[in-house]
């Protein structure tokens, strides 16, 4: 049974992580309401500027033409996996969700016989793969100094990527990235970015009813285009995961909050009848020596 002295200590401990989890938790509160701005501001431009390259992406591989980033390399062996994670842990299972998703992908894709290649963005992803998967590392993305998202961040990360298909590195890439839906839900989600993908998108004239001639041509458009829609598909993914982690981080640390005031109670109560015990057999002590005497 543990002593007064250590009762004591352990519920000032655990008051002092009260603190820590608390402050935590209003930091990552201030910080989600700008995160979550950003990341809801970003979709509207995000889906209509896939929505415009899906309809000229659709004429453009009709026509044999189609740019190397829309039409693909030709091939599907080397597939590069954009694992985007945070780079500080504390946000309940946001790091490992986003992870798993790129474990079981990895996976797929070596039992099909594919050689998997794995960029890290964010180190927690990074130290979480690093046990099965270190010998497909191909590079790391370090944002521990970058405080706010912005395009200069993702069109740096996605003129490597591009630079790297250019010089036939890998053939596909596919992002990891976990989508904000509110403090308790954000979802891992996949997205092929290289070559680009829009099988999901409905064409624009199909919105409209209208057809669109383009000058130039939509080729031509398209290879100033696509690479601005990697960067744009990068930044989007970058801004969700901020908005997901502090998401995450709020809620972990208000449960972890929550416990430690639990836990406070139960140790006081704990503490509370050590003491009680302690004065009852002082008290047996003194009567037993008077009723001695």
């Amino acid at each position: 049974m543990p002593s007064l002295k250590d009762l004591r200590q352990r519920i000032d401990n655990v008051k002092s992580t009260r603190k820590i989890t608390k402050a935590m938790q209003m930091v990552a509160a201030a910080k989600l309401r700008r995160a979550q701005d950003a990341a809801e501001a970003s979709r509207p431009y995000t889906e209509r500027f896939d929505a415009v390259l899906a309809g000229m992406a659709r004429a453009a591989q009709g026509s044999g033409n189609a740019p190397m980033l829309l039409a693909g390399n030709g091939r599907d062996q080397v597939h590069l996996l954009v694992v985007m994670t945070a780079e500080r842990g504390l946000c309940g299972g946001f790091n490992s969700s986003i992870v798993k998703l790129a474990r079981q992908k990895a996976e797929e894709l070596l039992v099909k016989g594919k050689t998997v290649k794995i960029v890290t963005v964010g180190k927690k992803g990074r130290e979480q793969l690093k046990r099965d998967y270190a010998e497909y590392f191909y590079d790391h993305v370090d944002l521990t100094g970058v405080r706010n998202m912005d395009y200069n961040t993702a069109q740096g990360i996605a003129n490597d990527l591009i630079a790297k298909f250019e010089a036939d590195e890998f053939d596909v890439a596919t992002i990891f990235f976990s989508e904000f839906q509110n403090v308790i839900t954000q979802i891992p989600t996949t997205r092929q970015i290289i070559p680009a993908s829009f099988d999901e998108i409905a064409p624009e004239a199909e919105h409209t009813g209208f057809a669109y001639d383009y000058e130039p041509s939509e080729e031509s458009i398209l290879a100033t285009l696509l690479p601005s829609g990697v960067a744009t598909a990068i930044f989007a993914a970058l801004l969700e995961n901020s908005a997901s982690e502090m998401g995450a981080r709020m809620s972990a640390m208000d449960n972890a909050t929550r416990n430690a005031g639990e836990m406070i109670d139960k140790l006081t109560i704990e503490y509370n009848r050590s003491r009680q015990a302690v004065i009852t057999n002082e008290l047996i002590e003194i009567i037993s020596g008077a009723e001695a005497l």
